[in-house]
């Protein structure tokens, strides 16, 4: 699948600083899952903006501005091909030891109502997967019912009028949220049985009949045989051509699009457009 992405974040630093720095984790890597076929950052200071692999296997920038705008935008955008593997994203270039992935952070928590039906549950082998999979649908049975209740509220409340553009960028945001609740309790559940899992960041293409797009999360397990292997909690399955990865970390902190220093607020994305042909 061809799909094409355009993310406008918004980054205010306030005014009167002599200097500001961007850490971006914008650009998606090749793998077995998605072939890069043109990608740019426009960003002020993207031109002089220093490139690495970040610890986590990423591709960062850091972009720099001398006395910046007190607000100012970023738009990474591109065209990536993805393909479907049934999930399996083997090992990347340059990725670290998967043991790093083990290491339980505040946001990723095990939670009893997900792992303690799984206590004695086989984990070697092809049961490895199978425990992969019946943890995911557990988590969305877990976190499934409050999400349907909440969307239920929140449809109810436009009384059937279409969405402002402030309404629209709050629901981005809070399905962002939703996905990033999800993959981490999914993350959670798999640390606390010695399995390497992380987070990942990326963007979401829509499917017929589904409205979920834009800017989207998931997580990735690590098994001995195939590598890694992506899983998406909420919506219950293994990513396939919908999914564009983009970047990953122990968690949602550590694999956030755009860090700002200084910063009066979070970057806020104003605009994600995906389309797939």
């Amino acid at each position: 699948m061809r799909i094409t992405v355009r993310h406008r974040i918004e980054v205010k630093v306030g005014e009167g600083n002599p200097r500001a720095v961007q850490h971006l984790l914008l650009t998606p890597l090749p793998s077995r899952l998605q072939t890069v076929a043109e990608w740019r950052i426009e960003a002020p200071g993207m031109d002089d903006a220093t490139g690495f692999i970040d610890a986590f296997g990423n591709r960062a920038h850091l972009s720099s501005q001398t006395v910046p705008e007190a607000r100012f935008a970023i738009e990474a955008s591109g065209v990536v091909e993805t393909h479907d593997r049934n999930g399996v994203v083997g090992r990347l270039d340059r990725d670290p030891v998967p043991s790093l992935f083990r290491r339980v952070t505040p946001l990723t928590k095990p939670v009893g109502a997900v792992t303690s039906r799984f206590r004695s549950a086989p984990r070697e082998g092809k049961d490895r997967i199978a425990l992969f999979h019946a943890l995911m649908t557990r988590v969305g049975e877990v976190l499934g019912e409050q999400a349907e209740a909440q969307s239920q509220s929140q449809s109810q409340s436009q009384d059937g009028a279409g969405p402002s553009q402030g309404q629209s960028q709050a629901q981005d945001t809070e399905a962002v949220a939703e996905a990033a609740d999800f993959a981490h309790l999914f993350i959670g559940a798999l640390r606390a049985f010695d399995v390497p899992a992380r987070y990942v960041t990326g963007y979401l293409a829509p499917a017929d009949g589904d409205t979920l797009s834009g800017l989207h999360a998931w997580a990735e397990a690590w098994d001995d045989s195939l590598g890694w292997i992506a899983f998406d909690p909420m919506l219950n399955l293994c990513p396939g051509e919908r999914h564009v990865r983009l970047a990953s970390g122990l968690d949602a902190f550590s694999a956030v699009p755009v860090r700002s220093v200084p910063a009066i607020e979070p970057p806020e994305s104003t605009e994600v457009d995906v389309s797939a042909d």
